[in-house]
Formats: structure tokens, C-alpha cells, sequence
């Protein structure tokens, strides 16, 4: 197999599943190459329904160049409210031009402020503000600019077709007609910090009871692709621990780390409770992230052994936990069904008909880890990263009981060329379920570092 980038096993992905060179080129060179529609799962109530039981306003936000936890700040400092009073459906890439769901609690509509680059559509009323849950998955068109080599998209697209298994060929499913391919259902690159992947660390270190380690994970750690006065900021943290001088050294923009400083000096930095503060200054859904992205990396490493042990993802081996579909097709986790040797040729046909998914764990309280093979993996990921699922026991946000998750995304893909010899683009389309990463599927055609996905 095809070795990942350095910077991608960092996060746990340790390989491609296409051999073929990549078509080369630039993604996201402006917003428009990169376009990503919400596909709703949401019902609302008319805008003059009673606010008193409906009242989450709920609307539809096309927002350029915006990240999706910089709007909602910006939009809450508009309104002059608590921003945990936004809701959204799915968090977004900030280079991109993106129409998603939202929902702001006790407000009418024509309370809502013109924000630059967001175009604003008011939808009605919920008696509960959008949650991840109303998200089932996401429509891309991706435009790649300077292609060298276009040829390989063909290439890579067989070999992806390949990686389907039983039941992958042509289809003109949610994409429209396309080819079928499939890839592993890694995390990707944002989910750990585009330009510097360590949310992961700092969620371990959370899940290992170290909350200093965490903060300084989260607050040092220079990295190179920063700009020197970010490099020379963390490094001063590291080397001296001397809180209140940071203040005056960290760039206003590292605001989430400025928070967590600012509540040291406050409160001290004498004792783990005081490290475990910081990180609550912080607001709530970057703290689920820290050990959300811990689960991941650890579900990351786990399908990368699989892949390196040659077992299938498109069906099950005897041991592995699978999942059945929900009513639209889409992966349900609540559905689950350990497979034994007598039951494998029957959950391999259901596999093939898109019924069910082989899944991995993020690990939790809660969670049960598998037999066979695939149990032997998952124990050896934890038994290397020193923890087990009971250690996710933590107060507040901190705390998860774990779910499962589908190992293998399929989804119909197109790809055009440009109109004439001139035009040196490919634009690729494709939909992806909710928590599946469109970048996952590109790094397979441009082999590219991943900062530039």
C-alpha cells in the first residue's frame, strides 16, 4: 500500500487505498472551488408559530469564507447574546462557500443582523435548536485548478471502485449517475487542526487525567507552519510557564488559547483542578472536540491497521460489530450486530446491498470492543495509547459513552474536465452521510500535504 503523507500519521492514517500517482493541482485556490450543501433532516414550524413553544429560530445560512464557529460567535456579538444560544447542524471548513443549517434561541427574525459574507434565509420556528443529529450528510462540488495530470483521476477512480468490494460498480444513487467507489471512513486533517493537528493530544492527555498536559498541548506545541510570532509565543510558554507574561505575548488571534491563559492567571496554575478550569474557558463544543478528536485519532489508527492486515471494510469478518441502515439508508449505530463464523455469508450479502456497515469504535464508557481480528486491533490500539474505555469517565463535556462508526463511506462520484485544452481544472461531485470528510476522499486523487486540501 501507498504510505500517507508525515503529517496524516500523525492523526492515525497511515496509508492510501490507490496505488496510482495523484492528478496533482490545487484545492479551495478561491471559495468557489470548494461548495458544500446541507442535506436537512430537519421539520419547522411557520415563523409566527408561538415562540413560547417554538423558540429556536431556525435558518438557512450561505456563508463565504466563514468558519462555522466564527459566524456563530459573530452573529451572537451582533445579537448581544450568549453565543451557546446558537445552534448549528454540521461545523464547516472556513475557505469554502457553504450553505448550512442554523437555529438562535429567543430571537425573531428581524432581529437578525446583515453579517458580511453570509447570505441569510429564514426557514420558521423548532421547539429545540438544530443539534448534529438534523445533518444527514452533505452534497460536494470540488473544483481542482493546474491538474497535471488528469489522466489519473480514471486511475484512481478504479481502484476506488475496486475498494468497494461485492455490489460497487456503475449507479446513479444521491450524486447522480456516476461511478461507485468507496473509501476507508477515516476522520480527516480538520478534525485535529488543519494547520496544527493536536486537538487529539490534548483530548488524550484529558482522557489520561492530565489536564496540564492538556492545556500544554493546546497552548504550546509551536509548530512550523505557524507564523514566528505564533511559534515564538507557544515556545515561551513551554519554556517558562509564566502565564500573565504570555498574555502580553500570544497573537489576539489565538483567542481560545488567550482564554485559557487568562484563566490561569486568574485562578492560579498550581493544581490539575486549575488546568482542568482553563480548559472550560474555552466554550462547550470545543471542549466536546478535544475528546471527540482523541476518539477519532484512536479510530483512525484502528482502520489503518485493519487496512494493514489486509481484512476487507466492505464486509465483515467473523467478530466484527456491523450496523444496519435507518430509514434513509444511512448508517444506524443504535442498530448493532455482533457477527459470528455462522452468521458472516449472511451479513456479507446484507453488506453488499447497502443494508449494513462494518463500524469501529470511538471509544467510550460504554463501549463494547469486538471479537476475532478486529477485536484483537482495537485492544492493541488502546493497550499502545495506555488507556481503556472506562478512562472516558469525565466530568462535564469531557465525558462520552462512545458510539460505532461505519469503517467504509460509498458514494456515486463525477468527474468533469474543464471545457476546453485551455481549462486545466477537474471538478469532482459527490454526497457524503454526516461525519464523513470530503477531504478523505480527495487526498486519494491529489497525494497531496494535507494543509493543502
Amino acid at each position: 500500500m501507498r504510505p500517507a503523507h508525515p503529517f496524516e500519521r500523525a492523526v492515525g492514517i497511515d496509508h492510501y487505498v490507490s496505488d496510482a500517482d495523484g492528478v496533482g493541482g490545487r484545492l479551495r485556490s478561491r471559495p468557489e472551488d470548494f461548495r458544500v450543501r446541507e442535506r436537512e433532516a430537519v421539520s419547522v414550524q411557520p415563523t409566527d408559530a408561538d415562540p413560547g413553544s417554538y423558540p429556536d429560530l431556525v435558518f438557512r445560512a450561505t456563508l463565504r469564507n466563514w468558519d462555522t464557529n466564527d459566524f456563530a460567535s459573530a452573529l451572537a456579538d451582533r445579537l448581544g447574546i450568549s453565543r451557546e444560544r446558537v445552534s448549528w447542524a454540521g461545523t464547516k471548513d472556513k475557505h469554502a462557500i457553504t450553505t448550512q443549517l442554523f437555529s438562535v434561541r429567543g430571537v425573531e427574525g428581524e432581529d437578525l443582523p446583515d453579517v458580511r459574507g453570509a447570505d441569510v434565509e429564514v426557514l420558521g420556528r423548532a421547539g429545540r435548536p438544530v443539534l448534529f443529529g438534523d445533518l444527514r450528510g452533505n452534497h460536494f462540488e470540488l473544483t481542482v485548478r493546474d491538474v497535471e495530470a488528469p489522466g489519473n483521476a480514471s486511475l484512481v477512480t478504479d481502484q476506488l471502485r475496486e475498494f468497494c468490494g461485492g455490489g460497487a460498480g456503475k449507479s446513479d444513487g444521491d450524486g447522480g449517475e456516476g461511478t461507485t467507489v468507496c473509501v476507508p471512513n477515516f476522520f480527516g486533517q480538520q478534525r485535529f487542526g488543519a494547520m496544527r493537528p493536536v486537538t487529539h493530544e490534548v483530548g488524550l492527555a484529558i482522557v489520561r487525567d492530565d489536564y496540564e498536559g492538556a492545556v500544554m498541548a493546546y497552548v504550546g506545541s509551536p509548530d512550523e507552519r505557524e507564523p514566528e510570532a505564533t511559534r515564538e509565543a507557544r515556545a515561551f510558554v513551554e519554556e517558562t510557564r509564566d502565564w500573565k507574561a504570555a498574555l502580553d505575548r500570544l497573537p489576539t488571534q489565538l483567542g481560545y488559547e488567550r482564554s485559557m491563559v487568562h484563566r490561569l492567571v486568574e485562578n492560579g496554575a498550581e493544581s490539575q483542578e486549575d488546568f482542568h478550569e482553563a480548559l472550560r474557558a474555552v466554550p462547550t463544543n470545543v471542549q466536546r472536540l478535544f475528546v471527540n478528536a482523541a476518539q477519532s485519532s484512536l479510530y483512525n489508527r484502528m482502520l489503518s491497521e485493519r487496512l494493514a492486515r489486509g481484512l476487507p471494510f466492505g464486509r465483515p469478518v467473523a467478530g466484527d460489530v456491523v450496523c444496519f441502515t435507518d430509514e434513509h439508508g444511512d448508517p444506524d449505530t443504535d442498530r448493532l450486530q455482533r457477527v459470528d463464523e455462522g452468521r458472516v455469508d449472511t451479513v456479507t450479502r446484507h453488506c453488499e446491498r447497502g443494508r449494513a456497515f462494518v463500524t469501529a469504535p470511538l471509544v467510550g464508557t460504554e463501549t463494547e470492543l469486538a471479537d476475532g481480528e478486529q477485536g484483537d486491533i482495537e485492544r492493541a490500539v488502546l493497550d499502545e495509547a495506555g488507556l481503556a474505555p472506562g478512562d472516558f469517565e469525565r466530568t462535564g463535556e469531557f465525558d462520552s459513552t462512545g458510539t460505532r462508526r461505519a469503517i467504509q463511506v460509498r458514494t456515486d462520484l463525477t468527474v468533469e474536465a474543464g471545457e476546453d485544452d485551455e481549462d486545466d481544472t477537474l471538478t469532482f461531485g459527490f454526497a457524503l452521510p454526516a461525519g464523513s470528510y470530503a477531504t478523505v476522499l480527495m487526498r486519494e486523487f491529489l497525494k497531496a500535504d494535507p494543509v493543502d486540501l
